[in-house]
């Protein structure tokens, strides 16, 4: 509770330096959009910070701070980057759709999800799920669910057995059935071929929380 305290007192300090006012909260929902180079940036601040956090014994007080005082910069840059959007009935009525669905991807975590069910069970049109994926997650629901299910088969080739389970019996397991495309697809995007990971140690594997940011990230990268 504390540190959760020193932080909202130190971006308020941040946000009173930067934009010339106090940090106040709107009257009405708001969502941001801030451009992509100032969300790569925090991005990218914020893998900095988790490997500074994995050697802190040794390390002098002067790199975090230094850290910490560009993360405070780049998320206020973040929140002032162009007009935010006032959120009117229908867009609460989006966030509404997105809360069901992460629910029913939190109940499924493990599981690959297609298109076509997801609209059934959340009772809403492909068309409008699909504007609703394109606004709030930054891609189509198709190119999200793909990325989620290669995030799901790389982990499991990773903690799989490699002496009693296949490329191709997890592939098609996670819905790919072009298994030569699934290998150039996997290594574009993981920088290593499906049976490399396969064989890879379970503690080298990176595990990703199945929410949206995630594979929005990925995007980024």
């Amino acid at each position: 509770m504390r540190l959760l305290s020193q932080c909202a007192i130190g971006l308020a300090a941040a946000w009173r330096a930067l934009v010339g006012r106090d940090l106040t909260m709107p009257s009405n929902t708001r969502r941001f959009r801030p451009s992509r180079p100032l969300m790569l940036r925090l991005i990218n601040l914020h893998e900095a910070a988790g490997q500074l956090a994995k050697g802190t014994a040794g390390t002098s007080v002067q790199p975090a701070r230094a850290l910490e005082q560009a993360i405070l910069h780049a998320l206020v840059m973040c929140f002032t980057d162009g007009m935010p959007d006032e959120i009117d009935s229908g867009g609460r009525r989006h966030l509404a759709i997105v809360a069901l669905f992460e629910e029913m991807l939190a109940a499924n975590h493990d599981q690959p999800l297609y298109l076509a069910e997801i609209c059934t069970a959340i009772g809403v049109s492909e068309r409008t799920f699909r504007f609703i994926c394109q606004e709030h997650l930054g891609m189509g629901p198709i190119r999200y669910l793909w990325l989620r299910r290669m995030h799901l088969a790389r982990h499991a080739l990773v903690l799989a057995d490699s002496t009693k389970s296949t490329v191709t019996k997890i592939a098609t397991e996670f819905g790919f059935w072009e298994l030569g495309r699934f290998s150039v697809e996997y290594r574009a995007l993981f920088g290593e071929a499906p049976s490399a990971s396969l064989r890879r140690p379970p503690e080298d594997l990176r595990k990703s929380q199945n929410v949206p940011i995630a594979f929005a990230d990925a995007e980024f990268a």
